[in-house]
């Protein structure tokens, strides 16, 4: 019977896993994009109005696909690399003592007290990042995930800007 492993390390073989998953989906996609493209290629080639047609509609899939896979890689290495810098500081929001439902999401009442306090530290200093950051996960947290996009975005923007300067 082995030792259990050291729960240090247990995080490094989940990020493991997960950057695993990433990469066979960017290889399948990259693998659907190029056979998309040669298919497209192949009815442009045929020559015909409709064909010519449809292979250009076709084409446009690949490279919109392509955009948002890029698009999306970069926003999660980005939002990591803040999360990133959060952790080492010792800022990240304490989720830990707030009740949870079954399903391991945070109850309402206290997802929304939880915002409370994130905009309320957010409108004492809008222009740091720390405190964007930390708004973006509270709205997470209480469901709202487009403004939690918009909000981690501009963190990101206030944390580039940082680093410059």
């Amino acid at each position: 019977m082995s030792t259990p492993e050291p729960a240090a390390r247990r995080p490094d073989r989940e990020v493991g896993k997960i950057l695993a998953v990433i990469a066979f989906l960017v290889l399948a996609l990259g693998y659907y994009f190029v056979r998309l493209g040669g298919v497209a290629i192949a009815y442009i080639a045929d020559g015909g109005f409709a064909g010519i047609a449809i292979g250009i509609g076709m084409l446009g899939l690949p490279i919109v696909g392509v955009w948002i896979v890029w698009a999306t890689l970069k926003a999660a290495l980005a939002h990591q690399q803040l999360a990133r810098r959060i952790h080492d500081e010792g800022l990240e929001v304490d989720t830990s003592q707030l009740p949870r439902r079954p399903s391991g999401r945070i109850e309402r009442d206290a997802a929304d007290e939880l915002f409370a306090r994130m905009k309320t530290e957010w409108e004492a200093d809008p222009d740091n990042w720390r405190s964007s950051y930390r708004l973006a996960r509270a709205y997470d947290y209480a469901g709202d995930r487009g403004r939690a996009r918009e909000t981690m975005r501009r963190a990101v923007a206030l944390e580039k800007l940082d680093r410059e300067a």
